[in-house]
């Protein structure tokens, strides 16, 4: 009999389908209600979206084994979706491991910032670098973050500042984008900080003036594609009327507004991109009540980012609050060189443990609510029959032992699967 399908995976003690009637995020009590299927099975066809989730019996009977290409007995084992890492910086020449001293010892952001250091660093070494050993490290940093469990990620450009090296981090994600099995999603970060030598005026009008321009052309030639448009809304960097500016134009070009704000100061930005119609903000450290209300009425997404405020000893953001407000509350790892992390694991247990989160809440935020921050939850995010077959196996019978396991996914993680092939399959069974 011919194969008709990819992959079935069978006989889990759980699958952790997320939610199942189509909802595009999850928010207030049914973030705590998720739905699992104890001794399930998941049916991933060849074009690699899911066919068919539920009880196994009722799985096996309607889909026998001689279809399937390939057969996963997950007895023992959880299955939950593909995580979503919702806010990285992943392209980048020049660690920044000298910096983290100088935090250790008392200096803040901005004054790492303010010595020369901080993004101007790291925008001085990604302009000399040269385009293949950028997609070299890229990549290296991408395998990272499927092995942890990753199957979309958010990548940003924002260590050029001008448009030749903009456009250079850009053609490197798509290149990324193209040739690996992890889905991205690509954001122009142009306004990332304003450059040496100019002002805030200066930086905004060349933003507007010259990249965008240059984007829309390379976007509609079909060279690039970017989905999101950010600009880090803070003070010193871009102010209120210069980010409104830049992300009215990204959102005229047809980008989702997704972009850092009231990380360091309380700057309205929550109010501003409510307004906008912004998918997602992140970061909120500083967030009002007022914004939190606001983004809430509007939908607007908060990616928490817990990965900053531990390494920068800041302000937890108030996750309580958001949640029991309505908001729609994603995770991000934040990965750049100040926040070395590439495991949305550890930044679900950070949730946890630092902004009081509960395990659903925080899964939840990793996978629907962070799919739904890049606009993806319609084909992401859930383990829902016509969405992407993305799936990560794990080696326990429930599924909170992810989070549970500080430090724990190398082992924890067993099959890491995107539209129904295997592009990781930790097996520990020769160890020792």
């Amino acid at each position: 009999m011919p194969t008709k399908y990819r992959l079935l995976v069978k006989n889990a003690s759980q699958v952790v389908v997320i939610c199942s009637n189509g909802e595009k995020y999850l928010q207030k009590d049914a973030v705590q209600n998720l739905c699992v299927v104890d001794n399930g099975s998941v049916v991933i066809g060849c074009d690699g979206l899911i066919k068919a989730v539920g009880p196994s019996d009722d799985v096996q009977a309607e889909y026998p084994e001689e279809l399937f290409e390939k057969v996963i007995d997950a007895t023992g084992m959880c299955v939950i979706p593909g995580l979503v890492d919702a806010h990285t910086h992943p392209v980048w020449a020049g660690d920044r491991v000298h910096e983290f001293a100088m935090k250790l010892a008392g200096a803040s952001y901005m004054d790492v910032h303010r010595a020369g250091g901080g993004i101007h660093f790291t925008v001085e070494h990604t302009r000399a670098a040269a385009a293949p050993d950028l997609l070299a490290s890229l990549t290296a940093r991408l395998g990272r973050m499927l092995r942890a469990g990753s199957t979309l990620v958010e990548c940003k450009s924002g260590y050029g500042l001008e448009l030749e090296t903009e456009v250079k981090m850009l053609e490197v994600i798509e290149k990324a984008r193209r040739s690996l099995p992890i889905n991205i999603s690509s954001t122009y970060c142009g306004a990332h900080a304003v450059p040496r030598g100019k002002t805030v005026a200066e930086a905004t009008e060349d933003v507007l003036r010259v990249q965008l321009p240059a984007l829309r052309r390379r976007i509609t030639a079909g060279d690039l594609r970017v989905d999101n448009i950010d600009v880090f809304c803070e003070r010193g960097v871009f102010d209120l009327d210069a980010t409104r500016a830049i992300l009215q134009a990204g959102r005229d070009m047809g980008l989702h507004i997704n972009f850092h704000g009231d990380e360091l100061h309380p700057m309205n930005s929550a109010q501003l991109g409510a307004e906008l119609g912004a998918l997602a903000i992140s970061h909120l450290e500083e967030v009002t009540d007022e914004g939190i209300a606001a983004m809430a009425t509007a939908k607007t997404a908060a990616v928490l980012l817990p990965t900053t405020a531990y390494i920068l000893r800041l302000p937890q953001p108030r996750a309580r609050a958001m949640l029991e407000a309505g908001l729609i509350v994603a995770l991000g790892s934040d990965f750049n060189p100040n926040a070395y992390c590439c495991s949305m694991p550890l930044v679900m247990h950070l949730a946890c443990v630092n902004m009081r989160m509960t395990m659903p809440e925080a899964l939840v935020g990793a996978t629907i609510n962070a799919a739904y921050a890049l606009g993806r939850s319609d084909t992401h995010g859930s383990l829902e029959a016509g969405k992407h077959g993305d799936l990560v196996v794990l080696n326990c019978r429930r599924w909170e032992h992810l989070i549970y396991q500080l430090g724990g996914h190398h082992e924890v993680i067993r099959y890491v699967i995107i539209k129904g092939s295997v592009v990781h399959d930790n097996d520990h069974t020769l160890a020792f």
